[in-house]
């Protein structure tokens, strides 16, 4: 328990130091297993083997498609659809950059990806339509953890492969706490924009009108929502596994990307290929270190001690939850959601069944509680990446970024926690999860 005490403390040292996440976990994984006298040359071939197992491959797929259909114009199609509906209403723009993040988290299943496609539209629009740019950055940041919570979810994949439960089931765990934060965090973003007079609100198109728009948008957009229909499809009907799903993707994307949208080109596809091998890349590196100290923290009995410990602290349910909660939204401050996915099966799903917690329940709380700590200062990586888009300073998008957080996420994450069936139910209904 020392031994692993020690590296932890290393890698957030590390960390806060802006070392890689990787070589922060590869030198905080040897110093652990050489600390622990773990054989490091059964580990490495370990990890290897984990890394590259059949259910992994569905992350650098999904990554891959949403990387082309990003570039293949998806992002405008689904902005302007969604647009058509609200888009005319004081606020409507910042429901529109919800709504969309959601949409596009169905399909990249990834928060950064969704900043990357939809943040640069949105943020340099809603400032230009009138909306302070400091609540423009807060929405873009917090609507961006959707798509964690949206399957296909990447976090959500790693989470279910470490932890050894059905990743179709985890999918399923945070759709509905997923759609109840959108709708949330719209209806915030109404109450917040109430008093705001500098927003410019375009006449109210007549009824005839607006269903025309709808319309043309909608199909103008008919390949881009087709694609989670797609992949959540193909995997709930058996039709094909998480990996399959996320190869027909890859495919769909590449045929509408060039035959249909034609935001693919061959001038820019080789550069597109390049930035999701990038993605993938780095996500790889810190997912091999990290199943190398997993392997060696499950050998040492580590997983045990730390739930042992929790339960010895403290024989309340609601405490241990409360407990685990904390640890959840400290690892989601450090570390970004792919890791925090990794150490939370890794360290708190034993401590979480041990008090009685079922694995996709947990499953839903990951996935709720990191994307909550992914836009929380101090480290906040979403909220800083969403910060770069706009080129503000801290202080001008705080305020509105913890109003979104305290009157939205936080209670999600409670509801999520302390209401079981919230996470439990689609399972069940669709995969007969017990």
């Amino acid at each position: 328990m020392l031994a692993f005490v020690v590296s932890l403390a290393l890698i957030v040292l590390l960390l806060l130091a802006e070392m890689p996440i990787a070589f922060a976990f590869g030198i905080g994984a040897l110093v652990f297993g050489v600390w622990s006298g773990s054989d490091v040359s059964f580990l490495i071939p370990y990890a290897y083997n984990t890394t590259s197992s059949f259910a992994l491959l569905a992350l650098p797929l999904f990554v891959m498609a949403g990387t082309l259909m990003a570039q293949g114009g998806i992002s405008d199609r689904l902005l302007n659809f969604v647009n058509a509906f609200v888009g005319r209403l004081k606020g409507g723009l910042g429901a529109v950059t919800v709504v969309t993040c959601a949409l596009f988290g169905a399909i990249s299943g990834s928060s950064s990806a969704a900043i990357a496609a939809i943040g640069q539209i949105m943020i340099p629009r809603m400032v230009k339509e009138g909306y302070p740019a400091g609540h423009a950055t807060a929405l873009v940041a917090c609507s961006s953890v959707l798509a964690l919570m949206i399957p296909p979810s990447i976090p959500m994949i790693v989470f279910a492969v470490t932890g050894g439960i059905s990743v179709g089931a985890a999918f399923l765990s945070t759709i509905i706490p997923g759609a109840i934060l959108m709708v949330v965090y719209v209806g915030l973003n109404f109450v917040f924009l109430r008093k705001v007079d500098t927003i410019k609100v375009e006449e109210p198109l007549p009824i005839g009108l607006a269903i025309r728009k709808i319309g043309t948008t909608g199909k103008e957009a008919f390949w881009a929502l087709l694609m989670p229909i797609i992949i959540l499809g193909s995997i709930y009907s058996g039709i094909a596994t998480p990996t399959e799903a996320a190869a027909i993707a890859l495919v769909f994307a590449v045929m509408v990307g060039f035959m249909i949208y034609r935001g693919l080109t061959l001038r820019n596809f080789p550069s597109t290929i390049a930035r999701a091998a990038i993605t993938t890349g780095s996500i790889v590196a810190v997912l091999f270190f990290l199943f190398v100290m997993s392997r060696a923290m499950i050998l040492q009995d580590v997983p045990k001690e730390v739930a042992e410990a929790l339960v010895a602290l403290t024989e309340d349910r609601v405490v241990a939850l409360l407990i685990i909660n904390v640890i959840l939204l400290l690892i989601g401050m450090i570390v970004d959601d792919v890791s925090g996915s990794v150490l939370a099966a890794i360290i708190l799903l034993p401590v979480a069944t041990e008090i009685g917690v079922h694995p996709i329940h947990f499953a839903a709380i990951v996935g709720t509680n990191l994307g909550l700590g992914n836009v929380s200062p101090p480290c906040a990586p979403m909220l800083y990446m969403a910060a770069g888009v706009s080129k503000l300073t801290l202080d001008k998008y705080i305020v509105p970024t913890m109003k979104l957080l305290t009157f939205g996420h936080l209670p999600m994450v409670l509801i999520v926690t302390f209401i079981p069936e919230l996470s439990l139910t689609l399972p069940r209904l669709v995969l007969g999860i017990q």
